[in-house]
């Protein structure tokens, strides 16, 4: 995923959090915010260290991008969001964190389906 993709500043962070709507599965929580002037959807990533140690967090935040880089041509392009992980996220390899995030996109209409 490109680094165009991403939401890297504390002041990006805290706008989707007070102006965007939020939602949770067992596994992972959106924030996401409609935004009309940007010609892509990002994201940002949040794995607290409660989760695990720097490998797993890593490793999560790899699963993560990788499930938006391949719904990359599905997703609306007018939104910025952010996953926060949550501890069970821990436990579950690539593919259930893939339909975990579908899921969550799905649910909050992110998709094009």
């Amino acid at each position: 995923m490109k680094k165009s993709y991403r939401i890297k500043k504390d002041v990006e962070f805290q706008k989707v959090f007070k102006q965007g709507a939020s939602f949770a599965n067992r596994q992972l929580v959106i924030y996401y915010l409609h935004k009309n002037d940007q010609p892509h959807f990002r994201i940002g990533l949040s794995v607290s260290k409660k989760v695990g140690n720097a490998v797993e967090r890593n490793q999560i935040k790899r699963y993560i991008r990788q499930a938006f880089t391949e719904l990359q041509c599905e997703i609306k392009n007018e939104y910025d969001m952010i996953i926060i992980a949550r501890k069970p996220v821990k436990a579950c390899n690539y593919h259930e964190v893939r339909r975990s995030v579908e899921h969550l996109l799905f649910k909050t209409k992110l998709l094009n389906k």
